[in-house]
């Protein structure tokens, strides 16, 4: 028999160790249709891999999940009840330090949920893995894709301004029942996540703040969100939760950050007025927006004006802070600032 792939074995042997780890050997056996002789073989690959710990003595061997780990399972969405799949399906199979746990089980709970609720798809497809650094998981749908949602819900046909809202936070099409915080905080408490749909694809990293940069697009129907949470954080989700209060303190939703740059393109700088109501757009729901000009290097005076005087104006309880300006952009800013006052 040909050379077993172990990327056939990986989503299903963790559970596989746990479940059987006194006849590993025997459940491969009959699992994969294979001789005793290539079920040993195939183990000894998993053990080098780091997908298995061997334990005991090679008469008698007993077999643990490793330092790699790896769980996959699709579901019907109709019907599907939200908490079983974590508690069932992926915590029992993981060794996590409780602060990565606890976000991981957050973050699965609110991207399962939304395509439970808003996908419009039949199936959803789960993956989580652990290596040494860091925990993975990957949540796709086969529904409608988010940003084709996002156009049938609030008439807003451009990926980027799209993108722009989803990254404010409290989007919601329905209101009645969610708040619009499941990818927002997501993304926060994720250090890698790529959200791809419709033929669109954004990355958020931690390390760049709450910068949403285009990336290239998985060709798939649906939607698919990857997250990455390293292993070592300091992050935690009670953190995560009370930096968007407006004192730190709680945990009440009222800042958000605006990230600038989804507004631009190549040849197209942040010049209008209308750009400027883009960015304003639904801030009222706050009590502080940060205004985030990473990327920008360059504003019209219109753009500034309808921002910081006009809509400012109108909204004298929400604090607007804008960071990460450029000198030119700086210098524009403090100038319709000092005209306004």
């Amino acid at each position: 028999m040909s050379r077993i792939a172990l990327t056939a074995i990986t989503p299903w042997v963790t559970a596989a160790a746990l479940a059987h780890p006194h006849d590993l050997v025997s459940h491969l056996m009959q699992r994969l249709s294979v001789s005793r002789r290539t079920a040993v073989k195939t183990i000894a690959r998993l053990v080098d891999t780091q997908w298995i710990i061997q334990q005991g003595t090679p008469r008698r061997p007993h077999h643990v999940p490793g330092l790699l780990r790896q769980v996959v399972q699709r579901y019907p969405l109709a019907g599907l009840d939200e908490a079983l799949p974590w508690s069932r399906d992926f915590a029992p199979h993981f060794a996590l330090p409780t602060p990565v746990i606890r976000m991981a089980q957050h973050a699965f709970g609110e991207l399962l949920n939304n395509a439970i609720d808003h996908s419009g798809g039949t199936n959803v497809t789960v993956s989580m893995r652990q290596t040494p650094a860091h925990l993975q998981m990957l949540v796709s749908d086969d529904g409608c894709g988010l940003f084709d949602k996002v156009a049938q819900s609030f008439q807003i046909v451009d990926p980027a301004l799209a993108m722009l809202e989803l990254s404010k936070g409290k989007l919601t099409s329905d209101p009645g029942r969610h708040t619009g915080r499941g990818l927002f905080f997501t993304s926060r408490i994720a250090d890698v996540l790529d959200l791809h749909a419709n033929d669109t694809a954004f990355q958020h990293r931690a390390w760049q703040r709450h910068r949403w940069s285009r990336t290239t697009p998985a060709a798939r129907h649906g939607t698919s969100v990857f997250v990455a949470i390293a292993l070592d954080t300091t992050r935690t989700l009670d953190a995560v939760l009370r930096e968007c209060s407006h004192d730190g303190q709680g945990y009440a939703f009222e800042r958000t950050v605006v990230p600038l740059q989804l507004l631009t393109a190549p040849g197209c700088a942040l010049d209008s007025r209308a750009q400027a109501r883009h960015a304003a757009q639904r801030l009222q729901q706050f009590r502080h927006a940060q205004l985030d000009f990473s990327g920008v290097t360059d504003i019209g005076h219109g753009f500034a004006d309808e921002l910081f005087r006009v809509f400012a104006r109108s909204q004298p309880e929400l604090a607007l802070e804008p960071v990460n300006m450029s000198p030119g952009v700086r210098a524009l800013v403090d100038s319709v600032r000092a005209e306004a006052a």
